[in-house]
């Protein structure tokens, strides 16, 4: 299987794929819902804020910071992260 990957695409046996925007606008929503502020939830969850940082920007983390985030708040994927539709 031949792969390659560049900062938009995603070629794998002769199929393209585009890679997708993501938002943590879910999340932002979330903290404000249970009154807890960023630096509140990287204390609790011990994340770096410079990872919220990234987050802030919606740059791409870890699964495991998600994990953690969804862990904290008793809450599911979806409300931390979607991903944004595609415009051609």
């Amino acid at each position: 299987m031949s792969k390659t990957k560049t900062a938009s695409t995603i070629n794998t046996e002769n199929k393209v794929y585009k890679s997708r925007k993501i938002s943590y606008d879910p999340l932002w929503k979330k903290l404000i819902d249970v009154k807890m502020t960023k630096t509140q939830l990287a204390d609790k969850t011990g994340i770096s804020r410079t990872t919220f940082s990234k987050m802030g920007k919606n740059g791409y983390v870890a699964l495991e910071v998600i994990e953690k985030i969804c862990q904290e708040l008793d809450c599911d994927i979806v409300d931390v992260v979607s991903i944004l539709p595609t415009h051609n």
